[in-house]
């Protein structure tokens, strides 16, 4: 089992959770971004930096993933790939992307992209606060519990 991190939009407050709970729970992490990261020094916590294309994580991310894995990401067609994958994933405030929502929360997604290019104002994502941060946390150790039963 591996953990991917969707990193280039990864909520700061995030990076360290994710840190502690890979080194504690002793489950190789990779944190997949465009740009140079820092991680703690630790066998369970990798880099991998890919082009500076804005998909090339998404990319990386959809072709390395397999059944078992777990990814957190935030961008709703990588959700799409890995959920037809069966892989599990997560976004940064706890939503786990399945095969019963990911449709809906696609189309969602296309729809709100379609009023903004006819310049519609939209409303934008909520600010990242500490609610968010417990909620992921609680996705993340429910998921990895799963996850690592499974094993």
């Amino acid at each position: 089992m591996l953990i991917y991190i969707d990193a280039d939009a990864l909520p700061g407050a995030l990076k360290e959770l994710l840190c502690q709970n890979a080194v504690r729970r002793k489950v190789e992490t990779i944190f997949v971004a465009n740009k140079s990261l820092s991680v703690f020094a630790s066998p369970f916590l990798k880099q991998e930096r890919v082009a500076p294309d804005p998909d090339s994580a998404d990319h990386y991310i959809a072709s390395h993933a397999v059944r078992g894995d777990l990814a957190v990401t935030a961008d709703i067609p990588l959700a799409k790939a890995l959920v037809d994958k069966e892989v599990v994933g997560i976004d940064h405030r706890g939503k786990r992307f399945n095969a019963d929502n990911i449709n809906e929360i696609l189309a969602s997604r296309d729809l709100m992209q379609e009023l903004r290019d006819l310049g519609e104002v939209t409303t934008g994502t909520r600010p990242f606060g500490p609610r968010d941060k417990r909620l992921f946390a609680d996705a993340l150790d429910r998921e990895l519990t799963k996850l690592l039963r499974g094993r």
